[in-house]
């Protein structure tokens, strides 16, 4: 696919119009996009143009990045659903090592504002 060359929108946009319009009209059926180096075969762009094009539907919630193991549309159940539970234990762990460091930080100002430390 090559877009028109007197169309003024940025290549990210580009990008994340085309792949937005193919997620609504069902292209990708198992909800796993391509990989990011297949689209940019595809469309003739740089890789991180690619990515930063994706960077904007995951901005808007209709995918989601797995690390490694690509994008996936957000909507997609079997998917969306494998993945909550490790993010919900990620924020978890997240928040007790923010509330550790927090109390650490209390008691180091504690220590300095009586003179000690």
């Amino acid at each position: 696919m090559s877009f028109a060359a007197s169309d003024p929108r940025p290549k990210p946009v580009k990008v994340a119009d085309e792949v937005r319009e193919r997620i609504r009209s069902g292209v990708y059926p198992d909800g796993k996009l391509p990989t990011t180096r297949e689209l940019a075969k595809e469309f003739g762009f740089a890789g991180q143009t690619v990515r930063d094009g994706l960077g904007v539907l995951v901005g808007e919630g209709l995918i989601f990045s797995a690390g490694n193991r690509g994008y996936f549309i957000a909507g997609d159940t079997d998917v969306s659903s494998a993945r909550k539970p490790d993010v919900v234990e990620e924020i978890k762990e997240m928040r007790l090592q923010i509330q550790a460091l927090t109390e650490r930080v209390a008691a180091l100002e504690e220590g300095t504002a009586s003179g000690g430390a």
